[in-house]
């Protein structure tokens, strides 16, 4: 089953660079992680909705919280078992989150 795992932080912390260094968690997750890679700041997205026909577009997030994805790794496992396992292991887990989330169809 394929997994996106969106990587969260609440905000800013403090961590050794060596402990928040992803090449040994991607080396770990080795085939099993298809693709991934860091996104920049909330404050550089832009939403998009169609209303009435009409594109309209806001400068920043959808809905402003303390939480906001800072990156994402896709994953293709056994199951949601195997999927934790992996995103328990990630770096960011130990200073954010990592939300677990099946593709619909995986």
């Amino acid at each position: 089953m394929k997994y996106m795992l969106l990587i969260c932080s609440e905000g800013p912390f403090t961590a050794d660079p060596a402990e928040m260094d992803p090449q040994p968690w991607i080396d770990m997750a080795g085939s099993r992680r298809l693709t991934g890679d860091r996104l920049r700041d909330a404050e550089d997205a832009t939403t998009v909705r169609v209303r009435g026909g009409a594109t309209l577009t806001t400068d920043g997030p959808y809905v402003e919280t303390k939480e906001q994805i800072c990156g994402f790794d896709v994953i293709d496992v056994a199951d949601l078992d195997e999927a934790i396992e992996i995103a328990s292991k990630h770096p960011m887990a130990a200073y954010g989150m990592i939300e677990v989330r099946p593709f619909w169809n995986g």
